[in-house]
């Protein structure tokens, strides 16, 4: 008996890390998406606020986050403050558990510190080209270590979202929305790009420097997910929890593609065009609307999930543009809109969700991201300020912010 414990103990701890390691390959999926839909002069800065957001949200989680998540009172709203992640299971428990003890605790927070660094990575595309980065940075430190495990505790952790019914199987609220609402209120405090918006109500595109990077990033990004949903199953050591974590895989990948078909046949439509960035973007809707819950539907049911996605993204991004909200990569919509369809879709095919907790808990998780983003967004302001001068805009900020170009042959005016 303890050997079989111990080996599906062993079994779920790998299955666990390799499915973490494949949510870390997510943040360079979201670098190459956003150095490819960024202009040339900003690509330095964007890979920079990256690579560094993703270290703040390992060190933030790993400081605070990771207690407050998930060492609070169960049904509770308040969390308790503390700090780092406490210790790992010994052999003795895990076989005194009988095998109620399925993985390494090491494993759970890798598991779960990637998640934060994902959501973090949705606010750098949002804010592009015109923030200052240490604004940004700083911002990552307060969202990564407090805003988020807030909510993540209401629902993952057991707080009252969770007493309340509200399921999100591996973050379309939770991780998704919860980005696109700090996102959307550093975006309105940010204002746009220059030259985007023009006197009599034009809407002026700014195309990006590197399509060819920003496929490879969706496609990195589209491989990443399956580790995203398929690892969230938790466990992998039976022959039902097997299955659903192939489910899960076949719904995602089907979800995907649902996504770019109907993107990119709406695009033809509208814009009587193939529009590539749609259909990328068309291919992430997809993978966000079908995270809340990719177990339950069947891989057709999980295709219109995602087709659904795909067609919200475009309007989004276009209704977006009509309002002046300027979302260079269109981060808002795909994991904002479509996330709250990913949020009310899980009813559809699961009969113990319920469209009111649902709403709840899309509503709860918005409020909350938006509201304490937007005061942390103000105060960075009138402190440090959130924009670079309109020089520093003109010229890139990869010279006013890192000093360096990413690609100088082409970019530089210097002989």
């Amino acid at each position: 008996m303890n050997e079989i414990i111990e080996v599906k103990y062993a079994l779920d701890t790998f299955y666990f890390l390799v499915c973490g390691a494949l949510v870390l390959w997510m943040a360079a999926g979201f670098a190459m998406l956003e150095a490819g839909l960024v202009r040339a002069k900003n690509t330095t800065e964007i890979l920079t606020k990256n690579v560094a957001l993703f270290a703040i949200a390992c060190t933030m989680y790993m400081v605070v986050g990771y207690h407050i998540m998930y060492s609070s009172p169960e049904g509770g709203f308040l969390p308790n403050l503390g700090f780092l992640i406490g210790t790992e299971n010994t052999a003795e428990d895990a076989l005194a558990s009988g095998g109620d003890i399925y993985y390494s605790a090491r494993s759970d927070f890798f598991f779960q510190v990637v998640f934060v660094a994902t959501a973090m990575s949705i606010v750098s595309g949002a804010v592009a080209e015109r923030m200052k980065l240490w604004a940004f940075l700083l911002f990552a430190v307060v969202m990564t270590g407090f805003i988020y495990p807030v909510q993540g505790y209401w629902t993952w952790g057991g707080g009252f979202l969770s007493e309340a019914g509200f399921s999100d199987f591996a973050g379309s609220g939770i991780v998704h929305m919860a980005g696109a609402s700090a996102a959307l209120a550093g975006v309105l405090l940010l204002g746009a790009r220059q030259g985007k918006y023009g006197k009599n109500g034009e809407i002026n595109a700014i195309p990006g420097s590197n399509l060819p990077l920003a496929t490879l990033g969706t496609f990195i990004l589209w491989l990443g997910w399956l580790g995203f949903n398929g690892g969230s199953e938790l466990v992998l050591s039976n022959i039902d929890e097997a299955n659903a974590v192939a489910q899960v895989f076949v719904n995602t990948n089907a979800a995907a593609s649902g996504g770019v078909i109907a993107a990119l046949v709406l695009a033809r439509l509208w814009f009587r065009k193939a529009d590539l960035t749609m259909a990328l973007n068309g291919a992430l809707a997809g993978l966000v609307a079908i995270t809340a819950g990719p177990l339950t539907p069947s891989i057709g049911e999980a295709t219109l999930i995602g087709a659904v996605g795909g067609l919200l993204v475009v309007f989004a991004i276009v209704g977006l543009d009509k309002l002046k909200i300027d979302d260079p990569v269109g981060a808002i919509s795909v994991h904002g809109v479509v996330g709250l369809w990913g949020l009310m879709a899980v009813p559809l095919t699961n009969s113990d969700a319920t469209f009111s907790a649902q709403l709840l808990g899309a509503a709860t998780i918005f409020a909350w991201v938006f509201f304490a983003s937007l005061v942390v967004w103000m105060i960075i302001k009138v402190t440090m300020g959130l924009r670079v001068t309109a020089e520093e805009e003109y010229e890139g900020v990869d010279l006013a912010e890192c000093g360096m170009e990413a690609y100088p042959e082409f970019t530089s005016s210097r002989k």
